[in-house]
């Protein structure tokens, strides 16, 4: 059994550089076929520039964007787990709920409360040693994100793609984040027979619930042997909900009367919430998330020892598309822009028509 991972995530952001790239590539080739077509005649034109070739200055740029995203890749260096050892560990099982309903992209706390959710969930686990996580998305209805693992590079790279794309069903439904914990702790008790081992629901969310049912299922979860925690992330001037339209910000978010929506967090739900489920409540701000004050609370618990597998050895296979890389540079370099019998890598011309 191996498992797949890169060692440096961070470093694919950078492939965000291919769409803009292609985005330059085609207004940049556009305007020069504007600026021959300015000339005159196509026809006529076509005689004046007769070894001008698009289609290898496409070839070209295909190379040379292909190349680029391999090098990216090669830098975040993909690894295969080779060898699979038992471990023991000493910690607690925690589950962390986020709220990614549209209103956590309210900008009261900057840059907006999803974002700095992520941000100090990904600080959290920075912070790990023993203790097993698992991710739970939820709006309308709940998701399982990430199972609990130890694994706490898989965990920050499941987090970052966390958006609030992932669930098309709007609304906040704490009762169901609350619901899919316990269900996840119920199968690893049946499972892992960790019956022993103290768990811990963290809830990140404005509190703006929609749903009823997350007192209730804070005190089932309380017989289950379950804690509760919660972070309210939010002013209690609230903020406007920004309206994204391919990706930027167009406004935003209004109601069937056109006025402007405020989305406020409802601190007293949150509060009931953690008290109900024997837990803290923190409310989070510009300055702090909440989450180390939360943790240092789970610390003092007791914590227990538990035998788990995970790689312990990794093999890189960044060479592989550095290689490609490489490979794919030299081939642009050798693939001339204009018509000619004369060269060096003829391959894509031979049959073209202007």
């Amino acid at each position: 059994m191996n498992i797949f991972r890169f060692e440096h995530p961070d470093y694919l952001y950078g492939l965000i550089l291919i769409p803009i790239l292609l985005v330059v590539w085609f207004i940049l080739i556009r305007a020069q076929k504007k600026k021959w077509a300015s000339f005159g005649d196509q026809k006529l034109v076509d005689k004046l520039i007769p070894n001008v070739s698009y289609r290898l200055k496409n070839w070209k740029f295909t190379f040379f964007l292909i190349a680029i995203t391999s090098l990216i890749i090669s830098i975040a260096n993909p690894q295969i787990g080779s060898k699979l050892e038992k471990v023991k560990r000493v910690g607690i099982d925690m589950i962390i709920a986020v709220d990614i309903s549209n209103s956590m992209l309210a900008e009261d706390i900057k840059p907006n409360r999803l974002a700095s959710s992520k941000r100090a969930i990904s600080k959290l686990v920075d912070e790990l040693e023993g203790d097993r996580i698992g991710i739970i998305v939820f709006a309308g209805k709940a998701y399982t994100q990430l199972p609990i693992t130890t694994d706490y590079s898989a965990a920050k790279m499941f987090l970052s793609t966390v958006s609030t794309d992932f669930i098309s069903t709007q609304g906040t439904s704490i009762a169901a984040a609350i619901e899919m914990g316990r269900s996840t702790f119920n199968s690893e008790d049946k499972n892992n027979k960790n019956k022993e081992r103290n768990k811990a629901i963290i809830i990140i969310t404005d509190g703006e619930d929609h749903e009823e049912g997350a007192i209730d299922e804070a005190k089932i979860a309380t017989e289950e042997g379950i804690l509760v925690y919660t972070i309210g992330m939010g002013t209690q001037k609230g903020a406007p909900i920004p309206k994204y339209v391919n990706g930027r910000k167009a406004g935003f978010r209004k109601d069937r009367e056109g006025h402007t929506i405020i989305t406020k967090f409802n601190e007293t739900l949150l509060q009931t919430i953690a008290e109900e489920g024997n837990g803290v409540y923190v409310r989070a701000s510009n300055n702090k998330s909440g989450l180390k004050l939360i943790l240092d609370e789970i610390n003092k618990l007791n914590k227990t020892e538990i035998e788990t597998k995970t790689f312990r050895d990794y093999e890189s296979r960044f060479q592989i598309f550095a290689a490609i890389s490489l490979l794919l540079l030299l081939i642009e370099t050798m693939i001339e822009e204009k018509k000619s019998k004369w060269n060096r890598f003829n391959w894509f011309n031979s049959q073209e028509k202007k």
